[in-house]
C-alpha cells in the first residue's frame, strides 16, 4: 500500500512532462505540415550528373 504513495506523484510528474512536451511541439511548429513528409519517399531522385569519361 505504501507503493501507491510513490506511484501517484511519479505518474503526475510524467503527465506534466507529457503535457509540456505536447505544448512545446505545438509552439515549435512540429504539427504544421503533416502531408509533405509522407510524400517525400515517393518523389523521384534527381538525375545524376553525366560523367566526363562517358562517350
Amino acid at each position: 500500500m505504501n507503493i501507491i504513495l510513490l506511484l501517484i506523484p511519479i505518474s503526475l510528474v510524467l503527465l506534466g512532462v507529457g503535457i509540456w512536451a505536447f505544448f512545446w511541439a505545438v509552439n515549435h511548429a512540429q504539427f504544421d505540415d503533416l502531408d509533405t513528409p509522407s510524400l517525400t519517399p515517393l518523389s523521384e531522385d534527381r538525375p545524376a550528373a553525366p560523367d566526363a569519361e562517358e562517350p
